[in-house]
């Protein structure tokens, strides 16, 4: 009997590990694409390439953008071990000047169920108007014209609860000869609004802005957020904010602290 049992557990330890060992495997060329410059209008197209190399066939559940302005296409067939594949990303760059950085999340029944691939890159103005506007006007319009200056152009808030609105604080300068006007800003995901103090800006003079951040999708969030002003001396400065966006913080993991269990952000 003993040697019955012995046998009998050997034989599921044995299966066990090779049930474990079963796996398929996505090993992706590499995660991250940069597009460079996109000229507005484009639709930038790239192809992550991936292949199989675990022994079981992966099958690609879902691929989430982070964004509307990117389009994932995926195989919705299974992956056989061995063989190879595409995950495409498309950007549409229609009306999104300035830069971007975006995320596709890839959930299958690889060994890692989710993996993110990035795109970024630089959408180039295609405004007919405001490039007409801009080399039109002459040397002296220029010289007194307004001049922005952003002393830092990056705020990362942390981890943020989607749907949860957080304020980054920027300072401008006015180094031009004639009064600032905001008029607007440009983003891709509509999330953000601005407050500028003092509205206008006189010669010489900075004011406060406060860009008000209110993220709507998970994952690793990089917002390119575009100034349009009364500057016509040269391109539009943008501002990035980065954000971690949760689902919600109070699911955080927790840590022991003195024996004490401690929610940590």
């Amino acid at each position: 009997m003993k040697k019955i049992y012995l046998f009998l557990t050997l034989a599921l330890v044995v299966l066990t590990q090779g049930m474990v060992s079963a796996q398929g495997v996505l090993t992706f060329e590499k995660d991250l694409h940069d597009f460079g410059n996109v000229t507005e209008g484009v639709q930038a197209v790239y192809e992550f390439k991936f292949k199989n190399t675990g022994n079981q066939p992966v099958i690609i559940s879902h691929v989430q953008a982070s964004c509307g302005c990117t389009t994932p296409e995926w195989p919705k067939e299974a992956i056989l071990p061995g063989k190879t594949g595409v995950v495409k990303a498309g950007y549409n760059s229609a009306g999104r000047p300035g830069a971007f950085n975006k995320t596709l999340t890839v959930t299958s029944n690889s060994t890692t169920d989710t993996k993110s691939l990035f795109i970024k890159g630089t959408v180039v103005p295609k405004d007919a108007a405001k490039e007409s506007s801009s080399s039109v006007a002459s040397a002296e319009e220029k010289a007194k014209s307004p001049k922005i200056e952003v002393s830092s152009t990056t705020y990362d808030f942390g981890k943020l609860e989607k749907g949860q609105k957080s304020t980054a604080k920027f300072t401008l300068k006015n180094t031009g000869k004639s009064d600032l006007n905001v008029t607007g800003l440009q983003t891709a995901c509509n999330c953000v609004a601005f407050k500028m103090s003092p509205s206008v800006v006189k010669a010489g003079q900075s004011a406060k802005l406060e860009l008000t951040y209110s993220p709507q999708v998970l994952q690793d969030r990089i917002e390119a957020v575009t100034l349009l002003s009364n500057d016509i001396t040269g391109s539009a400065p943008t501002l990035t904010l980065k954000a971690k966006v949760v689902e919600s913080l109070a699911k955080q993991s927790s840590v022991k602290v003195n024996k004490a269990s401690v929610p940590f952000k």
